[in-house]
């Protein structure tokens, strides 16, 4: 297995947690792991995107280049990475502010309204985590053991209640039908 997943958006979006997320399911699954982020000087509100690659083999090069899955969480971030998505990947895509489909017809395209579901959930700021769930749904990345594990590995011990939301969110988007 080799995954090379690209995570794109605005700074604040929760790209790098996103991205964080992914990696450390790997990591406690046994998988080699590379993640690797980038953002702006500006962070909240510049730009972010977030590579990672989960492999069962040595990883040569952190960099994604051509990556298999796309999330894309803003326009600017779908239009620049949508082209670059493997023949046979899968793009990802917050509808809520991303109003365009995919032209390419050797992509998987699936189009979830995160942001409004987050806000309509009483999740506002958790698009990020939402996305996920769908992510997670189509992939098969990751068994419901895994997101608990993972889940209580990068949610601070002192804010117990956001272990809860992020689970409400990946669960929203897990169900959503794409």
């Amino acid at each position: 297995m080799n995954k090379e997943i690209l995570i794109a958006g605005f700074g604040g979006q929760g790209i790098l947690f996103s991205g964080k997320f992914l990696a450390y399911g790997g990591l406690i699954d046994g998988k080699e792991v590379s993640w690797l982020p980038s953002y702006g000087p500006e962070m909240r509100g510049g730009t972010a995107n977030c590579s990672i690659i989960l492999s069962d083999n040595k990883i040569g090069s952190p960099i994604v280049d051509k990556p298999d899955v796309l999330i894309a969480m803003n326009a600017p971030s779908f239009d620049k990475y949508i082209t670059e998505v493997k023949s046979g990947g899968m793009a990802i895509v917050d509808s809520s502010l991303i109003d365009k489909k995919s032209e390419r017809d050797d992509v998987e395209a699936y189009y979830i309204p995160a942001t409004r579901l987050a806000s309509e959930n009483g999740l506002t700021g958790l698009a990020n985590m939402i996305i996920l769930g769908l992510f997670l749904k189509k992939t098969n990345l990751m068994t419901d053991e895994l997101i608990d594990k993972v889940m209580k590995k990068i949610v601070p011990a002192k804010k117990p209640q956001l272990y809860d939301l992020n689970m409400k969110a990946i669960q929203l988007g897990f169900n959503y039908e794409a």
